[in-house]
């Protein structure tokens, strides 16, 4: 059984406060789109959708995007060997959130960018924390085809 490979200092507090960025953000959005009736957001952004109000769009912001988020934050502060894991997979669900929301809407704003921003960010420390950064860096295999 192979040691349990602890990322960077700097990798753990990047992905801790990227996560809580990220998880932060997605229960104002539950809150502003469940509560706040909308946000304001026109409600033609989604007609055609499945959709007749933003009620559901915002439980499914706060309870899956926010959600997994909370998983990837309690994994790291707990130190379970899947935090990293669960962090890309956080990243990964923000990424899709931002595509189908693009998807729905046809409408641009610099919220998705900054989002779709925040979930690469997290799926990239994330990756570096499995160890994906080989040390040195440019050290070469010591076999020819692999094996």
């Amino acid at each position: 059984m192979r040691p349990l490979m602890i990322p960077s200092r700097p990798i753990r507090i990047a992905l801790f406060v990227v996560a809580w960025f990220n998880l932060l953000s997605a229960l104002a959005g539950m809150a502003g789109l469940t509560l706040g009736g909308g946000l304001g957001i026109p409600l033609e952004w989604i007609e055609g959708s499945i959709f007749t109000s933003y009620f559901w769009p915002g439980i499914i912001l706060g309870v899956v995007v926010g959600g997994i988020q909370v998983l990837a934050v309690i994994a790291q502060y707990g130190r379970f060997a899947l935090a990293w894991g669960l962090h890309a997979a956080a990243g990964l669900v923000m990424m899709i959130w931002i595509f189908v929301e693009l998807a729905i809407m046809l409408v641009w704003s610099p919220l998705h960018g900054i989002y779709f921003t925040t979930g690469l960010i997290q799926i990239i420390f994330a990756v570096l924390a499995l160890g994906a950064w080989p040390v040195p860096f440019l050290q070469r295999s010591r076999t020819v085809s692999g094996k």
